[in-house]
């Protein structure tokens, strides 16, 4: 089972920054798609960016195209969400995770979930 620890969140004002990081345990890291998700109090979990096993292909929502920037380091086992000029309705758990491709990411068909990580926008 994979171990999936996120972190960087906290309380920014609006047109703040934070930058999010997710740690994988194992050694297949670098074989996997990995993305980033949100959920709102009230709301379902939404997949919000994902990235290819090389980092070559990204895919982000419309909602934070232009603003988020997901990237990966192989070697550290780590995927990162820049996030820029956040909105309060930004504010939710954040979490990551992986899968086979990015497609199968958006799906959100995955049954382990970590911790996340919470980001809160004040207007």
């Amino acid at each position: 089972q994979v171990q999936l620890l996120e972190s960087g969140g906290g309380l920014v004002q609006a047109g703040g920054s934070l930058r999010l990081s997710c740690a994988a345990s194992g050694r297949t890291f670098s074989s996997y798609a990995m993305g980033w998700f949100r959920q709102a109090p009230g709301k379902e979990r939404e997949f919000v960016a994902g990235i290819s096993w090389s980092g070559s292909i990204t895919y982000y929502v419309d909602s934070v195209k232009g603003r988020f920037t997901i990237s990966r380091d192989n070697a550290k086992n780590t995927v990162y969400l820049q996030m820029n000029s956040l909105k309060p309705e930004d504010t939710a758990v954040y979490y990551c995770n992986r899968e086979s491709s990015i497609a199968a990411l958006r799906t959100l068909s995955i049954d382990y979930w970590g911790q996340g990580t919470q980001v809160t926008v004040s207007s």
